[in-house]
């Protein structure tokens, strides 16, 4: 693949146009001008009229890494009425996430090594991105096993709510579950965050605090980085854009819009934007956790979907003045893929995995029900306008994803740095 005239973010924050040649899934060579039969012969070290290159020339349009998702639910196995290793792919796609993390808290929960082998062949050849693997730890101790899994993102621990047995309240049990994992995501809510620090303390491990909601818990984890603790945090759209004041709009929103931990303040809402943007929070993932419209309306159902929409909501913050592009694809792409290691992820750099989202940020547009893709069938943040439109989605070289349509399911599980 060569892609032409691409719209570059560098790391010192200035923009310019480059030229990208992609060979056998990764970045070969990034310049301000690469000539199409230059590029062929380069990589295939034969005459121009032998072969096929794909060409894409953005004309000035963003290219941005692939969104690195560290937070989601597939809701595969066990509950795929909600959603699909290959539907919730899908959603990605279209939202420029070009890898995903999946929580473990399925049917059956991913609490065993065997469990997490199943869900590797479940998932084997069924997506259009890439994905990755959290690990659960069990209310009744599965230490050893944890020691023993491979290739995983962390230990997920449930210290406020969870389903089966995946809530962990035993302080014993805790305490050996942080000593037998190299980093834990936790969620943690409130007076728990503080409870989850002094454990990653105590163990000398990492700590991944999910889905951030309140100014208090935003002080908690900078202290602990004052403190020189390897402690980062994530924050979800929906508790940058979304309040209370939307979800008491009418009786619709009363039941759609309710998810763990629940929407906050507007007065943590600009919180939580100055922490992303001071650093002290470090990502930004979804929390993508789709119920079907009608369980939703029936009863109280904690979870939102997320993945569809994160980007193009994002980029709504760009607009508003509220985000850099430069610290959206921080947040958004490198940062994600350091924190867990993700190898060849989250950056345009020679020799990385060719992961790009093309985005036009002049063609804005309003989300409609009618038009979201994953299985859930609608969307928190209906009747918003987006601050930019996904064109394309390219996964290691390859489109998933252009302007509507979906191509080549080549989705695979990525590989965790050391």
């Amino acid at each position: 693949m060569l892609i032409k005239n691409a719209r570059l973010v560098l790391e010192n924050g200035e923009e310019t146009l480059r030229d990208i040649l992609v060979s056998k899934g990764k970045i070969a060579e990034i310049s301000k001008e690469i000539g199409i039969e230059d590029a062929i012969k380069k990589i295939f070290k034969t005459d121009t009229h032998l072969v096929r290159m794909d060409y894409l020339d953005l004309e000035g349009r963003y290219l941005i890494p692939g969104v690195v998702d560290p937070h989601v639910h597939m809701r595969d196995p066990g509950l795929t009425h909600k959603e699909s290793a290959t539907t919730g792919s899908m959603a990605c796609a279209k939202g420029g996430v070009t890898t995903f993390l999946d929580m473990p808290n399925t049917i059956p929960a991913t609490i065993t090594e065997e469990i997490l082998d199943d869900k590797r062949d479940i998932f084997k050849n069924k997506t259009y991105v890439d994905y990755g693997f959290h690990f659960g730890a069990a209310g009744d101790n599965n230490s050893q096993e944890i020691k023993n899994v491979k290739n995983t993102a962390s230990t997920k621990v449930f210290l406020n709510i969870s389903t089966g047995k995946m809530m962990v309240e035993n302080d014993e049990i805790l305490n050996e579950i942080f000593s037998s994992s190299e980093i834990v995501s936790v969620h943690a809510e409130e007076e728990m965050v503080k409870k989850a620090i002094s454990l990653s303390k105590k163990n000398k491990n990492r700590l991944y605090l999910c889905h951030l909601s309140l100014v208090e818990e935003v002080e908690e984890l900078k202290k602990a980085k004052e403190e020189g603790m390897k402690v980062y945090g994530e924050v979800t759209p929906h508790h940058l854009f979304l309040n209370t004041n939307n979800r008491d709009e009418n009786e619709q929103n009363s039941k759609l819009l309710i998810m763990k931990p629940e929407l906050k303040r507007d007065k943590d809402n600009e919180k939580l934007w100055d922490a992303l943007n001071s650093g002290i929070i470090d990502t930004v993932g979804t929390d993508h956790a789709p119920h079907l419209l009608s369980e939703k309306m029936e009863k109280t159902t904690f979870g939102i979907p997320g993945v569809e929409h994160s980007l193009e909501i994002m980029l709504k913050g760009i607009k508003e003045g509220k985000i850099s592009m430069k610290r959206l694809i921080e947040v958004m792409s490198k940062n994600p893929a350091e924190i867990f290691n993700i190898k060849n992820k989250g950056k345009i750099k020679v020799g990385y995995d060719a992961d790009f989202v093309e985005i036009d940020m002049n063609q804005e547009r309003v989300i409609k029900r009618e038009e979201v893709i994953s299985k859930c069938g609608w969307s928190p943040y209906e009747g918003i306008k987006t601050g930019g439109t996904v064109l394309t989605t390219i996964v290691r070289g390859e489109i998933v994803y252009k302007n509507g349509n979906f191509k080549n399911k080549i989705g695979r599980e990525v590989e965790f740095n050391g």
